[in-house]
């Protein structure tokens, strides 16, 4: 921490400590702004940072849901004007960002020296690259996978309960579905998954690359991988597996509260998002192991950036640096869960000692740490990827949940994508 708080006042010396060229604020400060969604674990992090460096004033802004908060960063990077000095951004919409690279600063170039992709996993440095290798973001958190599952509905359907022994459950694909197959069976009417998206998303982010190549060329149809997911998701569906909840609606954070469903795919942030909407009634009767199908891999995390529109963009990458330390990265966790991707947080004796009451006991810190490194790169992602996620994909499984058949449904994915890949 100490060398990156350094770098960044010599940066503030540099550029003048009366707020150089212009920008600064009636107390002479320099003001940064900061846009982010969801939840960074920064709000401590902020003030910290005001005390190091007395001549900054950070001004965040902070959107509830992701959607509209990256619906309102493209409008206004188009616009040319409005966006914040630091802008966040999630690893789903980072495609989009590369691919307008020139509006946004080299990292590699204003930022402070001693800032190297050492500092970061390789998958989520090199993530953060366009395809020339100019540096865009600096990484934030990650979602290594791993799956969560209610232990007292599996030994009420005669399933074993035991983390170690429901792995072979969960070993592969194949396994996953003939396991919710003996749930539904037996199961007093709880479904074995969530939603039918969330599990096609994580089988999605499995693959090599996503809805397009790596010349940007949409795949959905072409890639026959895709199409294999699809198949044995809606089939899964219409064997009556999922409980055909929309993610993140009042009815599916009810549902965890209501015992709807068996099992969910557990990105690392995912574990806060059961123990707040379960709530204390269900305290130990989730559990998590570090089996995955298909081998595991990563859903979600952040980046940030730093758009050419600010006016203080070496204090703004002094800023991002500072946030995404491995320090700075360990106690947002702390804060609020958020999995570091920094090769030193990842090492550390309190983030691999963390536990979770809630979900027995559960080395939380040491699994998601070992899942992690199991990732051994970062997915191709086209401009769009985001987007044909949220609103062809996600659209069409709702819809096939609905009662479409899984060849209309597909259908209609397919069209959707075209028009987003226009």
């Amino acid at each position: 921490m100490t060398s990156v708080v350094a770098s960044a006042a010599l940066l503030l010396a540099a550029c003048g400590g009366d707020g150089g060229s212009g920008g600064a604020g009636a107390d002479g400060k320099i003001e940064l702004t900061i846009g982010t969604f969801g939840e960074f674990g920064y709000d401590e992090l902020y003030a910290e940072y005001e005390r190091l460096n007395p001549d900054i004033k950070i001004v965040p802004h902070t959107t509830g849901q992701g959607g509209p908060y990256h619906q309102a960063l493209f409008t206004k990077l188009g616009a040319g004007s409005g966006l914040d000095d630091v802008m966040a951004v999630e690893e789903g919409h980072m495609s989009d960002v590369l691919a307008k690279s020139s509006r946004f600063n080299d990292l590699s170039e204003i930022g402070p020296a001693d800032v190297s992709g050492d500092r970061w996993l390789d998958w989520k440095f090199e993530g953060g690259k366009d395809k020339e290798g100019k540096l865009i973001g600096y990484g934030t958190d990650i979602g290594p996978l791993a799956m969560c599952y209610r232990k007292d509905l599996f030994e009420a359907a005669g399933l074993p309960s035991d983390p170690e022994q429901v792995k072979p459950l969960f070993e592969t694909w194949d396994a996953y579905f003939e396991a919710g197959d003996r749930f539904v069976r037996n199961s007093d009417g709880a479904a074995w998954f969530d939603s039918a998206s969330q599990i096609f998303n994580a089988m999605q982010n499995q693959l090599e690359v996503g809805y397009f190549d790596r010349d940007d060329t949409l795949v959905v149809e072409s890639n026959p991988e895709i199409k294999q997911n699809w198949d044995q998701v809606t089939a899964a569906v219409k064997r009556g597996q999922s409980a055909g909840l929309v993610a993140f609606s009042n009815e599916w954070n009810s549902g965890f509260k209501n015992s709807a469903f068996a099992t969910k795919t557990c990105p690392g942030w995912m574990l806060g998002v059961i123990e707040e909407q379960a709530g204390p009634e269900h305290a130990g009767k989730w559990a998590v192991t570090d089996a995955f199908p298909g081998g595991g891999g990563n859903w979600g995390g952040s980046y940030l950036t730093v758009p050419t529109q600010s006016d203080h963009p070496e204090e703004a990458a002094a800023l991002a640096a500072w946030l995404t330390a491995p320090e700075q990265q360990i106690k947002a966790f702390k804060a609020k869960g958020v999995f570091p991707s920094t090769v030193e947080a990842l090492d550390s004796p309190e983030l691999l000692a963390a536990t979770s009451d809630y979900f027995g006991g559960a080395k939380t810190g040491e699994l998601f740490a070992a899942q992690a490194r199991k990732v051994e790169h970062a997915q191709y992602k086209g401009p769009g990827d985001g987007k044909i996620q949220e609103n062809a994909s996600s659209p069409a499984l709702q819809a096939v949940e609905q009662g479409k058949t899984p060849e209309a449904g597909w259908q209609q994915f397919v069209d959707a994508a075209k028009q987003i890949a226009r």
